[in-house]
């Protein structure tokens, strides 16, 4: 029976996305959830741990734990805020800005993927239907 609910369907098929994006990801130095973490730095360098986990809605040891990863392959680095030394910022290195580009057409490719076969009709149903559920 639960194989035959939409949420099983949905289960499955995220999880074979986050299977693909892994697999993509991974000759870049990432693992699936650090690219969207550089993403909120590609969209505004320097932000305060703080206020990328307010950004991502994640538990604040998740970031913690991405940004010393990110630290060590040496896309990211911390350093304290110049007018609040307490306060510290994270931003991309040369070689955080340089994925930008890559894991955009990783994602724009998975996109494509997803919505192959679909006409520009059902592409815009899907998009709404899915972006109405959003928590």
């Amino acid at each position: 029976m639960l194989d035959e609910t939409l949420s099983y369907a949905l289960i499955k098929l995220m999880k074979t996305q986050r299977n693909q994006l892994a697999a993509a990801l991974a000759p870049l130095g990432l693992h699936v959830g650090q690219e969207m973490l550089l993403n909120q730095l590609w969209r505004e360098d320097g932000l305060t741990q703080g206020e990328l986990i307010a950004r991502l809605g994640v538990e604040p040891p998740t970031v913690t734990k991405t940004l010393q990863r990110l630290e060590r392959a040496g896309f990211v680095y911390r350093a304290p805020d110049p007018d609040r030394p307490r306060v510290g910022r994270v931003h991309l290195t040369d070689a955080g800005k340089a994925l930008r580009e890559p894991v955009e057409e990783i994602w724009s490719r998975m996109d494509e993927d997803l919505q192959r076969g679909l006409d520009d009709a059902e592409r815009e149903l899907l998009a709404r239907l899915v972006r109405a559920r959003r928590p």
